[in-house]
C-alpha cells in the first residue's frame, strides 16, 4: 500500500507550482536540474539562481528561436545561455514577444549545442501543459534529490514524465444529467474528466441518437471569447450556435466541448497573440512568436469521448480537415464533412483567409 503520488499526479503538481512561480526539480539518466518557469519567476527566485553559480539556460521553442534569430541547435529547442547579470527585463524580453518590435535586438544570443537537452526539452513541455509561455529557465544540480529534499521541491522524473506529457490523457466520464437548450429541449449534459488531472471537457446530447448509426458530431474547442463575449474577431460562436441549431432542427446530435482555448495555448495566451494581431500579425505568424505551434490541440480526446459514448461513425460538422483526419485514425469513421459556414465578419475576415490559406480549412 502506498499513499505517494504517482507520475501522473506528480506533474499535476509541478504544473500548479509552476503557475505559482515555484520552481521544481527534474532528474533523469544520472543529471538533474532546477526548473522554473520565465513566465511567472520572480525577481528574488532569480537571484537566488545566480547565488547558486552554474550556467543557467533559459530554454525555449525552436519557433520562439526563429523570432529571435537565435540557433536552435537541438531541432525542437534552443538553450539560451543567460549571461551572469541577467535581469528580469532580459528574461521577459527573451521569452515574451510582446515588445519585440519597441526592442527587436535581444541579442546576440548565445545558444549551446553540446550535451543532453533531455530535462530542458520536459521543462519547456512542463510550461506548456501549465498554459504559461513555452520558456523555462534550467539550472543543473549536482545533488537534485538533496536539493529537492531541503527545499521541499516537487520532484519530477523527467523520463516518465516525458512519455506522460507526450500521450493523450483518457477522458473518464463523471456525471450526466439533463438540460433543456434554447436549441432543443432534449438535451443532457455528459462531463469528462481527463486522468492527468486537466480540465474537465463536456459533450453535449440532443435526443436519443442510436449508437449503430453516424451521428451528427461537432469537435468544438472552448472560446471564452466566441462562445461567451459573442467577440467578431473569429467564428467560433456562430459556429457553436449553428452547430445545436442544426442537431436541434435534426432532432439528435453530439457536441463535444474541449477545453483548449486559442487552440489549446489557453486564454492568457491568445491574448498575447490577439495582441501580436494587433501589431500586424497573422494568427499563425502570433503563434509562432510565442513559441507555439500552429495549433497545439488534442483531438484526440474527442474520439476517446465520442467513443465512450458509444459511438464510431460521425457525420461531422467541421470546416477543418485536420479533424477529420484525427477522428478516422482515432478509430471514428467519418462517413460526411457537413460544413458550417457561418459568422463572417469585416473582423474577421483576414483570420478566416489565414485559416484557410495556412491551415487547410475548406472555406
Amino acid at each position: 500500500m502506498s499513499f505517494a503520488p504517482d507520475t501522473a499526479e506528480i506533474i499535476a503538481r509541478a504544473r500548479a507550482d509552476l503557475r505559482m512561480g515555484v520552481p521544481v526539480v527534474l532528474v533523469g539518466d544520472g543529471a538533474g536540474a532546477l526548473v522554473m518557469a520565465a513566465e511567472t519567476l520572480d525577481a528574488q527566485r532569480l537571484a537566488d539562481l545566480h547565488a547558486l553559480g552554474g550556467q543557467p539556460v533559459l530554454a525555449i521553442t525552436a519557433r520562439r528561436a526563429e523570432t529571435l534569430k537565435a540557433r536552435a541547435y537541438d531541432t525542437d529547442l534552443a538553450r539560451v545561455a543567460v549571461p551572469p547579470d541577467a535581469s528580469m527585463t532580459w528574461l521577459r524580453g527573451v521569452a515574451d514577444p510582446a515588445d519585440d518590435l519597441k526592442s527587436p535586438m535581444k541579442g546576440p544570443l548565445q545558444t549551446l549545442r553540446d550535451g543532453p537537452a533531455d530535462l530542458h526539452r520536459v521543462a519547456v513541455t512542463l510550461t506548456k501543459s501549465a498554459r504559461l509561455l513555452p520558456a523555462a529557465l534550467v539550472l543543473s544540480l549536482p545533488a537534485p534529490y538533496v536539493f529537492a529534499g531541503e527545499n521541499a521541491l516537487t520532484l519530477v522524473n523527467a523520463v516518465r514524465a516525458a512519455d506522460l506529457l507526450s500521450a493523450s490523457p483518457y477522458p473518464h466520464p463523471v456525471v450526466s444529467a439533463r438540460l433543456p437548450v434554447e436549441a432543443s429541449e432534449a438535451g443532457r449534459l455528459h462531463i469528462f474528466r481527463p486522468e492527468d488531472g486537466g480540465e474537465e471537457h463536456y459533450a453535449f446530447e440532443i435526443g436519443s441518437p442510436p449508437r449503430d448509426k453516424p451521428v451528427l458530431a461537432r469537435l468544438h474547442s472552448a472560446c471564452f471569447t466566441g462562445d461567451v463575449m459573442g467577440s467578431l474577431k473569429c467564428d467560433c460562436g456562430p459556429q457553436l450556435r449553428g452547430a445545436l441549431a442544426q442537431m436541434g432542427a435534426e432532432g439528435a446530435g453530439v457536441l463535444l466541448y474541449l477545453n483548449q482555448e486559442g487552440r489549446g495555448i489557453g486564454l492568457a495566451n491568445k491574448m498575447r497573440a490577439y495582441s501580436l494581431q494587433d501589431q500586424g500579425f497573422d494568427t499563425v505568424e502570433a503563434n509562432h512568436r510565442l513559441g507555439f505551434e500552429d495549433d497545439e490541440r488534442d483531438f484526440k480526446l474527442g474520439a476517446s469521448i465520442l467513443k465512450s459514448m458509444g459511438f464510431d461513425q460521425v457525420r461531422l460538422l467541421t470546416n477543418n480537415p485536420r479533424k477529420i483526419a484525427m477522428m478516422e485514425k482515432n478509430g471514428i469513421d467519418v462517413v460526411e464533412r457537413v460544413p458550417l459556414k457561418v459568422g463572417e465578419t469585416h473582423h474577421n475576415r483576414g483570420y478566416l483567409a489565414t485559416k484557410a490559406a495556412k491551415s487547410g480549412h475548406l472555406l
